[in-house]
């Protein structure tokens, strides 16, 4: 679920479940192609529980500014079945006003390609034939990358045609890069991306990789 980015949640509100508390707002998440909050980070009560990452549909609705109390439309139970919040799968901060200081903001890495240079190039071979919607691939930011011929890096983000929410392409790591390239892998040499359990697996070998044009991603700084 997408909100507009208007509503405000407090850091550090008491997050409340249909059966009891289940911790305090710790950040937010920020979709970066529509600009709108999409998750609530939610530190769960006890030292040992990890946080969880709390989509905007579980959330009741409240009246407009600054809430002290959040209320979810969950258990205790089903709170801890949602998904750990890991810090390492996102980007630090956001772009824009959104109320909340950059340390209490998360961004989900999801680019777009320029509208020029050699990401029209690349996009214009591959935009059309290898898509798959966002919420189908199960690809994090740090995961590993598996060539044909040995492991080559780690994703650095998802590229995403801001028309229909389609990924397009996997970034790679830029630690992992050649000549300081930004390397963009096709969806469609993704393995099994609807069932990604060890990292990421491409059909390209490493010199392919290596071959790919550098793609230009238009990043609102």
């Amino acid at each position: 679920m997408r909100t507009p980015h208007t509503r405000q949640f407090t850091i550090g509100s008491a997050v409340l479940c249909s059966d009891g508390a289940c911790g305090q707002l710790r950040q937010v998440v920020i979709e970066p192609i529509d600009r709108v909050l999409t998750h609530l980070i939610v530190k769960s009560d006890g030292r040992e529980k990890a946080s969880r990452l709390v989509p905007l549909d579980v959330v009741e609705s409240s009246a407009p500014g600054m809430a002290e109390e959040i209320v979810l439309r969950c258990s205790l139970a089903e709170f801890e079945t949602f998904e750990r919040a890991l810090e390492t799968h996102f980007l630090a901060g956001a772009s824009g006003l959104w109320g909340y200081r950059q340390e209490q903001m998360l961004t989900w890495p999801h680019y777009r390609l320029a509208l020029a240079g050699s990401a029209t190039d690349i996009g214009t071979r591959t935009l059309t034939r290898d898509r798959m919607p966002l919420g189908g691939i199960e690809a994090r930011r740090g995961d590993r990358v598996q060539a044909a011929d040995g492991r080559i890096g780690r994703v650095q983000g998802l590229v995403v045609d801001r028309a229909d929410h389609q990924v397009t392409h996997v970034l790679l790591d830029e630690s992992h890069l050649w000549d300081q390239k930004r390397v963009a892998i096709p969806i469609g040499a993704v393995i099994d991306p609807q069932d990604i359990t060890d990292g990421v697996r491409i059909t390209l070998t490493k010199d392919q990789v290596r071959n790919l044009p550098p793609v230009e991603l238009d990043v609102q700084e």
